[in-house]
């Protein structure tokens, strides 16, 4: 419990960043990446290049990692966890592939609905159900420390605080915002509605994942962890309670999945535009949306579903942990970037400037995190 202000930390500063990202692609016309690819040049297009490949391979090995872990322990036809953990991740990844190809964004945004639902639901009320101790609630949200945790507590409270709420994908939102046909100043009381009921519901559910987490005690690890835990869950909740839990995970999971499939090839084939193909010129308001049905869209789809099952023949502790950690270095680049584009008034106009209070938040935001990296970098030396 006493990491529970880390995932409340964490949802906050992914709402402050996100809002940012609208407020400059209303203001401008453009997505965030695109006026960082057109504005700050060459370093920034390959910086931008190396950390993406090696994300997508990191993020979709954990995420298939987790869907099979979690479609393992509903239909446990495998006599091994771990082979459960590869066959299903497989499915997992295919099946994501074909939502996507199949029903567009219209059919993503149902899917997700669904998926968030039972995941929410769920999660939620086990909580609920299980913990005894608000006190300790109470203290972890309320007084920060970060426990020992056999000399990896830091490495896990950084995964935590940037894993919630995304991380990369945090991009995504400008191309989810341009598909329902956001543009201009006039919208963004609206997405940042969106944007508070979305975090607020993640901090909701992450904070309920460590509360059942602390709660019940299992002794299984790795592909059999979900499996060990739901069990756990059947002697106070009985058989219906494991079932939704089960359930709520794999709504949590798959919903991440999919996410991930449907929104991170939009990045892909919008770097393919600006730099390989060197449309990077042009005013805002000639920019066109991704095309869906063009080939860098449906090449970075098929490449982040196939590439990483590599993933899934190594530990699922230590792929889910690299992916977390690997994705919190994101947040300090995505601060950098919204200071330099926010802060410009020749840019966005003074009324979407970043104001002082943001500016302050961006700013801790960087420090904080490499403060953070700097502890856990000198922590793994002295080992």
């Amino acid at each position: 419990m006493a990491v529970l202000w880390a995932v409340v930390l964490g949802a906050f500063l992914k709402f402050v960043v996100n809002e940012g990202l609208a407020r400059w692609q209303l203001a401008t016309g453009e997505t965030l990446l695109e006026g960082a690819l057109r504005r700050l040049g060459r370093p920034a297009q390959a910086l931008f290049a190396v950390y993406f490949l090696l994300w997508s391979f990191f993020v979709g090995s954990a995420l298939m990692s987790a869907c099979g872990v979690a479609i393992h322990a509903i239909v446990p036809v495998f006599a091994d966890a771990a082979t459960g953990k590869i066959v299903f991740g497989i499915a997992s990844s295919l099946l994501g592939v074909v939502l996507v190809r199949a029903g567009g964004f219209a059919l993503f945004e149902k899917v997700m609905g669904l998926c968030i639902g039972v995941m929410f639901a769920t999660v939620l009320l086990t909580a609920v159900l299980l913990c005894e101790d608000w006190g300790a609630v109470a203290r972890g949200l309320l007084v920060p420390r970060i426990p020992d945790a056999g000399g990896e507590g830091l490495g896990w409270t950084v995964a935590l605080m940037g894993g919630v709420g995304g991380t990369l994908t945090v991009l995504c939102y400008g191309y989810w915002i341009r598909e329902k046909g956001r543009a201009g100043p006039g919208d963004l009381a609206l997405c940042r509605i969106d944007l508070a009921t979305g975090y607020a519901v993640t901090a909701l559910f992450g904070l309920a994942m460590v509360v059942i987490g602390s709660t019940i005690e299992v002794q299984g690890q790795g592909a059999g962890l979900v499996v060990s835990l739901a069990d756990a869950l059947a002697e106070p909740l009985g058989s219906a309670g494991r079932w939704a839990f089960l359930l709520g995970a794999f709504g949590a999971v798959f919903s991440s999945l999919l996410g991930v499939w449907q929104a991170v090839p939009y990045l892909f084939a919008d770097y393919w535009r600006l730099v390989i193909e060197g449309r990077g010129s042009g005013t805002a308001s000639s920019h066109s949306g991704v095309d869906t049905a063009g080939r860098p869209y449906r090449a970075y789809l098929m490449a982040i579903a196939l590439v990483p099952m590599l993933g899934l023949f190594f530990s699922f502790r230590e792929v889910q942990k690299v992916y977390s950690v690997f994705g919190a270095l994101f947040m300090p680049l995505l601060a950098v970037t919204l200071l330099i584009l926010n802060g410009r008034s020749d840019w966005v106009g003074p009324r979407l400037r970043n104001r002082p209070l943001t500016t302050a938040v961006l700013a801790a935001t960087v420090v904080l995190f490499l403060f953070f990296g700097f502890r856990q970098l000198r922590a793994q030396l002295a080992m």
